[in-house]
């Protein structure tokens, strides 16, 4: 009886013992997965034969400071807590609000003078994702897809439909003119007296046939202090589009993807290209059933679209807060802060 008593009361001191000790052990091990890792993210505002675009010193100083603008934005949401997904939408959002890029109020024109917008975001630590496309009345873009991941059993969603959503769920419109600016308006008329599509800046008033590859996209990768990345990217597509054209953009796996395990990737480039590559899947496959690095991912991807004739980049991390940029052209409108804190915008090779 004696030794069945001590018994029971040894086990009950463990159990207290286990019970105290356990507590500490849980609450550490939420602020060592909030300290997971340092914050970081990259973006794209387009690849292209950017060198004949023959930018003023001014112009682009512009390109950089919006671009500054938008990382040090994302970047402090990131450092505050917030996750991935809300940084990528808080960056891409300066991006479309920008004439300077092909996203949002610098979107180019359709063949019937329309802006058609497209955009996407994917979350890498659960796989949900969320695009629209095809929509004309959106300010932002990249905010309609997130909710399209968030409040919808859908993962794309395109034109009047996308737009229903969103009236039902409280997105604010703009009228269509917001979208007008004077430049990609002589794009479109210029692309309709060539009989072509145009990718994005034409280079006016140039006849260098090559001036006008630059592509427009705009995108970014986040890691966040969670350790969970996230991949966006929003477009107007190309100038002169016809029958509701949808390029890589919107399509998860094309232009867009993240999943913790592999990486998250924005791509940017003709459409077609991509959707038939399945770069940004192609990516984070490499790395999962290669185990090659980030960086040799994508440059072997946009290698790839190389080979296959076609032109571009992309913009990747992965939740070791590597980032890796990777495009086939002269140049590609880029920048990144880094988990040391440190920002870098760049234009050219």
């Amino acid at each position: 009886m004696r030794t069945l008593c001590f018994s029971l009361l040894l086990a009950l001191l463990m159990i207290t013992a286990c019970k105290d000790e356990g507590e500490p052990k849980v609450a550490k091990s939420i602020e060592s997965m909030k300290n997971k890792g340092l914050p970081a993210l990259a973006i794209h505002g387009g690849a292209g034969n950017l060198k004949k675009l023959n930018l003023t010193a001014e112009e682009e100083a512009e390109y950089h400071r919006v671009m500054k603008q938008a990382l040090e934005t994302g970047y402090a949401l990131l450092k505050e807590g917030k996750s991935s997904a809300e940084a990528v939408v808080a960056v891409i959002s300066i991006l479309e609000d920008s004439p300077l890029f092909n996203a949002g109020k610098g979107a180019v024109f359709n063949h019937d003078g329309v802006n058609e917008l497209d955009a996407a975001i994917m979350n890498g630590e659960s796989l949900d994702c969320g695009a629209i496309a095809g929509v004309k009345r959106i300010k932002n873009p990249i905010h309609l897809a997130k909710l399209v991941m968030d409040s919808s059993k859908y993962v794309l969603l395109a034109g009047n439909g996308a737009e229903d959503f969103a009236s039902e769920n409280g997105v604010a419109f703009v009228e269509p003119s917001y979208f007008f600016t004077e430049h990609r308006w002589k794009q479109l008329q210029e692309a309709k007296e060539e009989k072509d599509m145009k990718l994005d800046h034409s280079g006016l008033n140039n006849t260098d046939p090559d001036a006008e590859k630059k592509f427009g996209t705009v995108g970014c990768v986040a890691l966040d202090i969670y350790g969970n990345i996230a991949a966006g990217t929003s477009t107007g597509g190309l100038t002169n589009k016809q029958y509701g054209r949808i390029g890589d953009s919107p399509l998860i796996g094309a232009g867009t993807y993240a999943n913790n395990a592999t990486c998250a990737v924005s791509c940017t480039g003709k459409g077609e290209d991509f959707i038939k590559l399945s770069v940004a899947n192609d990516i984070s496959s490499m790395i999962k059933y290669q185990g090659i690095s980030l960086d040799s991912a994508c440059t072997s991807a946009v290698q790839k679209v190389k080979d296959f004739g076609g032109r571009g980049g992309c913009i990747a991390i992965n939740t070791n807060a590597d980032i890796a940029f990777a495009f086939t052209t002269t140049g590609m409108f880029r920048g990144y802060i880094n988990a040391q804190g440190i920002l870098k915008t760049d234009i050219y090779k």
